[in-house]
C-alpha cells in the first residue's frame, strides 16, 4: 500500500509529508509526495516556487526539482513525483492529483490544510477536490507537530460491531 501526499511546498504540505513519513515508517507503507506544477511562470512566482531573476530560466522541471529538494529534506525515504498541467485552477490541479491517485491506489491521502471548511467546498479548493473522491481515506493535517512514532500505536481493540 501507499500513502499519497499532495505537495506544494507550503508549511502544511510539509507537515503532511512529515506526518505521512512517520506513519509510513511505523506502518511499513510507502510514501509518495506528488507535486502538480502548472506550466505558468506567474503561478510559480505567486506560489513562491520561482523568482524573477533566478539563475535558471523558468521551467516545470526546474520548479519540480526545487519541490523535490523540499520533500527530501523532510522525508528522505519518500518517493517524489511531479505532474505538469497547463491550467493552475484548483480543480485542474485536484483532477490531476485524482488521476495519479487512481493509478497509485493509495490507502490514505494526507492533506495539509488549515481550512477544513474548504474541503466541504471542493469547487474552489484543491484539498476539497482531492477529498471529495471516495476511493481512499483522507488524513487532514492542520498542525505541523506530528505525533512521535511511539504514540502511533497499533493496538487491537474491539471492532465496531462488538
Amino acid at each position: 500500500m501507499t500513502f499519497l501526499v499532495p505537495f506544494d511546498g507550503s508549511y502544511l504540505a510539509e507537515a503532511a509529508v512529515a506526518r505521512a513519513a512517520e506513519y509510513g515508517e511505523v506502518l511499513e507503507e510507502d510514501v509518495v509526495a506528488l507535486s502538480v506544477v502548472p506550466a505558468e511562470e506567474s503561478y510559480a512566482v505567486t506560489k513562491g516556487w520561482y523568482e524573477d531573476g533566478e539563475d535558471e530560466p523558468f521551467s516545470v522541471a526546474y520548479v519540480a526539482d526545487k519541490l523535490e529538494d523540499g520533500v527530501t529534506a523532510i522525508a528522505p525515504a519518500a518517493t517524489f513525483r511531479y505532474e505538469r498541467v497547463d491550467d493552475g485552477m484548483p480543480m485542474a490541479v485536484a483532477q490531476r492529483i485524482g488521476t495519479v491517485a487512481e493509478e497509485l491506489r493509495p490507502s490514505v491521502v494526507f492533506l495539509g490544510t488549515d481550512d477544513v471548511g474548504e474541503i466541504a467546498e471542493p469547487v474552489t479548493s484543491v484539498a476539497g477536490g482531492v477529498a471529495a473522491r471516495a476511493a481512499y481515506d483522507v488524513h487532514v493535517v492542520r498542525h505541523y507537530a506530528p505525533p512521535s512514532s511511539p504514540s502511533v500505536r497499533l493496538e487491537e481493540g474491539p471492532s465496531l460491531g462488538e
